[in-house]
């Protein structure tokens, strides 16, 4: 039975799987190279909790006791007694491979380990972890305290105990599982960043601008948010990354990374988390780039 479940990664994507998992009941060990980040992960849950009881959505007491569950840990030493280990470091093939490694020495012989990649082969990753038939895919959406799905991805190796087992987390915290072949990118990401990397081609030719490529997907399709906002809000960098697998993973020129978008992430320019990607963020309203 899973209770104790580390997360390695105090990011966007780590700290809304720690918020998630702590109302759902669990103890939350959370870890990263960075303690300021932790901390910043810490008052970043605690202002989402707040929000969702203000919201009615979660009472305070919930609110509370998911806060308590949640502790910050200084290394990967730490998680060894966790039943269930997620990595949720950056979308960046090395460094998972290196933490996963690190990971499979010091995690006690019945853990099981879970990576939040969004587009990284799990048969790869795995094969670094000492422990391929306890490893699995468990992809949340972003920001992981609104979103519903979470896509469940096999590896090669991966058993069904373990897949059950991760399946039933997923359950028991209010997510909708889909099941993804390991296959670059899984489900959403090998239909959504296409159609992100289309866009900022869009605006690479000159077909239309920034504002005029957002609304009109937001007015002519529907979305929520238009393609460039959302690459700001997912991280360029991210994007690219996706993207990269998908034209490398699947040798098809469709895939090719936009010039632009490679630009942006050299530029440094990455989205909201650096104040400017397609939008600048720095002033009271977002200001198109380009």
């Amino acid at each position: 039975m899973i209770q104790n479940i580390g997360i390695i990664g105090a990011g966007q994507m780590g700290s809304g799987i720690a918020h998630v998992l702590a109302v759902g009941g669990y103890d939350i060990m959370l870890t990263d190279t960075s303690n300021a980040q932790m901390q910043k992960a810490l008052k970043l849950i605690k202002g989402n909790l707040d929000r969702q009881v203000s919201r009615g959505k979660l009472e305070q007491v919930e609110a509370v006791d998911a806060m308590a569950r949640i502790k910050t840990v200084a290394g990967l030493p730490e998680l060894s007694h966790a039943d269930l280990v997620v990595e949720a470091a950056t979308e960046d093939e090395d460094v998972k491979r290196e933490i996963l490694a690190d990971l499979g020495k010091v995690l006690h012989p019945d853990g099981l380990i879970a990576t939040n990649t969004s587009s990284i082969s799990i048969t790869r990753l795995a094969s670094v972890s000492g422990r391929p038939e306890k490893f699995m895919g468990m992809h949340f959406m972003n920001p992981v305290p609104v979103m519903e799905l979470v896509e469940l991805i096999r590896g090669i190796a991966t058993d069904e105990v373990t897949f059950a087992a991760v399946r039933e987390v997923v359950l028991k915290v209010g997510k909708i599982p889909t099941n993804s072949e390991d296959f670059p990118a899984f489900i959403v990401n090998r239909i959504l960043m296409p159609m992100v990397n289309e866009a900022v081609y869009t605006l690479y030719e000159g077909v239309g601008t920034v504002e005029g490529i957002d609304s009109s997907m937001r007015l002519g399709a529907n979305h929520r948010m238009g393609p460039l906002e959302l690459a700001d809000f997912i991280g360029l960098d991210t994007c690219l990354a996706i993207m990269q697998v998908l034209y490398e993973g699947l040798a098809d020129t469709k895939y090719r990374p936009c010039p632009l978008l490679v630009k942006y992430v050299e530029a440094g320019w990455l989205g909201r988390k650096t104040d400017r990607g397609f939008y600048d963020y720095r002033g009271e309203t977002p200001v198109p780039t380009r």
